[in-house]
């Protein structure tokens, strides 16, 4: 055998040896980017002033996660994978909520992030979660700020509920076309006569959200509503007797609440027994809780819910069974049922496992495309064109709503919910009363 022969030989065994090499190296790879378990991050209050729903949230989550892992886990890239939740409790403050994802990023390592309620909380840890670039889907945060400020990059977050400008607007119309006429109509007033609106909402994102909405509603649709008391509160606080005696003075035909369940029962209960002041109180959907019902006992009679699921009532039609399936299974597993923003974090879990399933891998860039390019079936919550997608501009999902009247059952003693309107999801008609007081003729 030549030289020249010989030198072949040893090349191409070269060159065969690398390629074998390659082809280890690239299988090696393939197995050890196969994730072993799937870790969602659920940043929920598990202490302080939000913690009746922050619990609530994170026992929802696992409702969900125990549904996913009893089909086998996250499908990714053709293989089942386990689901693990991990929890982060925000302790209802920034301080807290900033700790809780940070941990949840940099130690525990999730693959994503479901959650977060306050929004004032939520705002102050987004600059973590832009920095790491960790997909976050919202479940409970619903000032717009979430996802519309400039001064960070929030191309990684999504907000799966209705903000406050939404709901905001939606209680000002429905206060405008339904509430109005019936109080006139009791006043024997004209039709033209202005409604007297006041609001008492929380110093924060959320209740200033709330705030914000109903003055630009009532400025934009030019509503024959004024707004004669405007009172601000301290998130947590417990005594609203101050400013309600203030709301009293104003002579309100209504009183918009923008606040926490444990904020808006105890203003409710305070407004009837204390100051007297017995009016229509609407309230916020994140109210529509089992432990608010408890909490407001007789005084909740007459008062308004905007809604998207309610413990107690659902619109007719497959989402009343899917609902139903949700809160039995909740019931089995703690004993309660849930409130709103624990179905949407419950929806908020599937959301982020079928992203990790639509991108084929935990890789955060492409699992946010997959968010980007979300469009699923809705679960449990009404939405619109009965999908589950994000806008293009700020990643807001988009729900059908509903009004709820309170009325209240003596033998259960607490009130019950019953849809009011929209007239094609309504099963009984808005009233007034008996002991409704109207503001100034």
């Amino acid at each position: 055998m030549n030289r020249t022969h010989k030198l072949s030989i040893i090349l191409i065994a070269i060159v065969l040896i690398a390629l074998f090499s390659a082809g280890c190296a690239e299988q090696q790879a393939t197995t050890t980017t196969q994730p072993t378990e799937i870790k969602v991050g659920v940043i929920a209050s598990l202490t302080g002033p939000a913690s009746n729903v922050g619990k609530n949230m994170w026992q929802s989550a696992q409702v969900a996660a125990d549904e996913i892992n009893a089909k086998g886990g996250v499908s990714v890239g053709g293989a089942k994978v386990p689901l693990k939740l991990i929890v982060g409790d925000d302790e209802s403050t920034q301080q807290g909520g900033q700790k809780a994802a940070t941990q949840l990023i940099t130690g525990d390592k999730v693959d994503i992030l479901v959650g977060g309620y306050s929004s004032a909380v939520t705002s102050a840890y987004e600059q973590t979660v832009a920095e790491y670039k960790i997909p976050f889907v919202v479940t409970g945060a619903s000032s717009p700020i979430i996802t519309h400020r400039a001064d960070i990059d929030t191309s990684y977050i999504f907000h799966h509920c209705p903000t406050t400008d939404t709901y905001g607007q939606y209680t000002t119309k429905f206060i405008d076309q339904v509430v109005r006429p019936a109080v006139n109509a009791k006043l024997g007033a004209s039709a033209d006569r202005p409604f007297r609106l006041a609001l008492l909402y929380q110093d924060t994102a959320f209740g200033k959200g709330v705030q914000t909405a109903v003055n630009d509603t009532i400025t934009k649709e030019k509503l024959n509503i004024v707004l004669v008391s405007q009172q601000s509160f301290k998130m947590g606080e417990s005594d609203f007797r101050t400013p309600l005696t203030a709301i009293k003075a104003a002579n309100p035909d209504a009183v918009y609440l923008g606040a926490f369940p444990n904020e808006g029962a105890p203003a409710i209960t305070q407004g009837r027994r204390d100051i007297g002041l017995n009016t229509i109180y609407l309230n916020v959907e994140n109210n529509d809780n089992a432990q608010f019902y408890k909490d407001l006992g007789q005084y909740g009679e007459g008062a308004i819910i905007e809604s998207r699921f309610s413990p107690y009532t659902a619109p007719a039609g497959t989402i009343a069974q899917a609902q139903d399936t949700f809160k039995n299974a909740y019931y089995a597993k703690w004993g309660t049922y849930p409130d709103m923003m624990g179905a949407s974090t419950y929806e908020g879990v599937y959301i982020a496992t079928q992203a990790i399933t639509n991108a084929g891998t935990t890789d955060k860039a492409k699992v946010r495309q997959a968010l980007v390019d979300l469009n699923m079936p809705q679960i449990i919550e009404a939405m619109k064109g009965g999908t589950i997608s994000f806008s293009k501009d700020y990643r807001e999902s988009q729900f059908d709503l509903w009004m709820e009247q309170l009325s209240y059952n003596a033998t259960i003693g607490e009130c019950r919910p019953f849809i009011v309107w929209p007239d094609n999801l309504r099963v009984t008609g808005f009233v007034l009363p008996s002991w409704y007081t109207p503001g100034s003729a």
